[in-house]
């Protein structure tokens, strides 16, 4: 992910003003930043690269042995922070002691299902029924509680009912269920109207929550709940030898896997989240989730790529082409064949999403190209299509706003309405705009969080509603491409492109939403070679001064101008800003160097080269 939060008062970096993606290069590392990097590398022992890394973090070097090892001991507050936990524990905790029947209602996606897979298995540990769990169809039933699933967990037994990652927002369906005699308790993470449904509803988001854990993701509060209710009944005596309190810390790789699924925010309690749910998933002890990596072919221990593109898409793939329970069903299995099964099936559907997912992207990727004709100002995209698959309309959204460059809504028409999904990477607040559009009656539905969100709204509002969502993103956008600029961390030669530096430079991380993967210039790297390879990549070997080479890749870049400008640029001298990780292959791990940005050595040479290159 780019970060586009730079400001136009960094340094330009090697007097980069304009790549070839057309951003300048800045410095991360603000005033006093060399000075803090060079205490960190002197005071902790740490490598230059890292605590430049690490500085340019706003680490100190009185932080950097606490960041570098983030514990949940330091940085899980209180449970009952949160705005309504002490009458949800309360509730909960009254209906596990009497054995009552609870029905869970999750969300169709990553988030929802390890929400689920977490309550079911404290359920399960503390020997309660086994609840009755329920995951919607997203065509069938669509996002969050409806009346008729509800009905039916009321038919069969239910007297609470939990809503998992969804329910802020369904006043009528809640209703309902109040009126059938259910109690019931909400558990989210989405932007929250000011007038909250007729339940309990523990949300960091709800208006006049004080907590500060609004980045949290559905798994992360769940896992808050747990560890609040938890603690209430082991005062209350609940917790025996033959009933022994449950390790809530054993269902940290499923917040984990969430939390970077979810894209939320890297920081703080989340990275504590990350770091210690990876740990726990390299033990293979969740059977569900061995069986995925083996179907995914996976043979490395997992970091957190494979959270957001292999474990996440493979789960998700059940609730956007295929039976939504899926995911949350493999994830609490102690069956090894059964779940090699699952596994297996969702490793098909997600085969199969990416199929539909080519064909729509081209329609979408036109649709875009018309509206940005017919305007160069916008502020947001609007899509729509009658034949799109509406399981897949937030990935198309991702793609969008990922080759654009502003926030996207892609819809489905299906008669006189429309549904459909958004994503942002600028820093604008969809959920917040959503909500707002649903307040001036343009939407019949719609919530979410700052980078994605859901919308339902009537054929004859969607031109109402792309004028004020373009309206109300305008300013928002515009701040962020005035600030839009590459973040560059350091300059690193292809010398210094070691297994060992990547794995040191992991060490900052979790990298993802709210903490991006450093970047590193090669400075006057001359391009000896550079090919296609796959379907859209381009491998290019760099050469630096010294003589010593480096193979690196552009993923996705063919077609681009980046992907352009590397194939006709063999034997030409560019710097190159590129990312550093550790990949592996038959369980080797090497270093692998990702291509994300090229520009001219210096000004003198700059329009020769782009004439050379035929880059405008």
């Amino acid at each position: 992910m780019l970060d586009t939060t730079a400001s136009n008062s960094r340094p330009l970096f090697l007097d980069v003003e304009r790549s070839v993606s057309g951003r300048a290069w800045r410095t991360r590392l603000r005033l006093d930043g060399e000075a803090q990097a060079l205490a960190i590398s002197q005071i902790h022992g740490h490598g230059d690269l890292l605590a430049r890394v690490l500085a340019g973090r706003g680490v100190t070097q009185e932080t950097a042995p606490a960041y570098l090892d983030p514990t949940l001991r330091a940085l899980m507050p209180d449970p009952f922070l949160l705005q309504d936990m002490e009458p949800a524990v309360e509730r909960l905790a009254r209906a596990v002691e009497a054995g009552e029947q609870i029905a869970i209602f999750g969300d169709y996606d990553v988030d929802g299902a390890a929400s689920s897979a977490l309550f079911v298995e404290f359920l399960e540990a503390a020997q309660c029924p086994r609840p009755f769990l329920h995951i919607p169809d997203r065509i069938l039933e669509g996002y969050g509680p409806n009346a008729e699933a509800i009905a039916h967990l009321r038919a069969r037994g239910a007297s609470l009912l939990v809503t998992l990652d969804c329910g802020t927002t369904s006043h009528a369906a809640l209703a309902g269920a109040r009126e059938s005699g259910l109690d019931v308790i909400v558990i989210d993470h989405h932007q929250a109207p000011e007038v909250l449904p007729d339940a309990i509803v523990v949300n960091p988001n709800r208006a006049d929550d004080l907590s500060g854990l609004g980045r949290l993701c559905a798994a992360g509060v769940v896992f808050m709940t747990l560890a609040a209710l938890s603690r209430a009944l082991r005062r209350r005596g609940f917790w025996t030898t033959a009933r022994p309190e449950p390790d809530l810390l054993a269902g940290l790789d499923l917040v984990a896997l969430a939390t970077v699924a979810d894209v939320a925010a890297l920081q703080g309690l989340n990275r504590a989240f990350v770091v210690k749910g990876l740990a726990v998933m390299r033990s293979r002890a969740r059977v569900g989730l061995a069986a995925l990596l083996d179907a995914a072919r996976v043979d490395a221990p997992p970091r957190p790529y494979h959270l957001g593109f292999v474990l996440g898409p493979r789960i998700n793939a059940g609730g956007r082409i295929g039976d939504a329970a899926l995911g949350a069903r493999l994830l609490t299995l102690r069956d090894p064949i059964e779940a090699a099964r699952i596994a297996a099936e969702l490793d098909r559907l997600n085969v199969e999403r990416q199929a539909l997912e080519r064909a729509t992207l081209e329609e979408a990727e036109a649709a875009a190209d018309r509206q940005l004709m017919r305007s160069n100002n916008l502020s947001c995209l609007v899509v729509a299509g009658e034949d799109w698959h509406p399981g897949i309309v937030g990935i198309i959204a991702s793609r969008l706003k990922d080759k654009f460059k502003i926030p996207s809504f892609v819809l489905v028409q299906n008669g006189e309405t429309l549904t459909g999904s958004a994503r942002d990477s600028t820093g604008v607040d969809l959920g917040r705009v959503v909500r707002r559009a649903v307040d001036e009656g343009l939407l019949t539905k719609g919530g979410g969080h700052a980078a994605a969100a859901g919308v339902t709204l009537t054929r004859d509002r969607l031109e109402a509603f792309r004028a004020f969502v373009n309206e109300e993103l305008a300013e928002a956008v515009a701040q962020a491409r005035v600030g839009d600029a590459l973040l560059v961390d350091a300059s690193s030669t292809a010398r210094g492109v070691t297994v060992e530096l990547a794995r040191e430079l992991e060490r900052a991380g979790p990298f993802g939403a709210g903490n991006p993967e450093p970047l590193f210039v090669f400075p006057d790297h001359r391009i000896v070679d550079a090919a296609i390879v796959g379907a859209d990549h381009v491998r290019a070997r760099l050469q630096s001064g010294d003589g010593a080479r480096l193979d690196a890749i552009a993923f996705r870049a063919v077609g681009t101008e980046l992907g352009d400008a590397l194939l006709r640029g063999r034997g030409q001298s560019l710097h190159v800003a590129a990312r550093i990780g550790v990949s592996a292959f038959r369980g080797v791990e090497r270093a692998e160097t990702r291509i994300v940005d090229l520009a001219w050595p210096w000004p003198a040479r700059r329009e020769f080269v782009a004439a050379d290159l035929q880059i405008s």
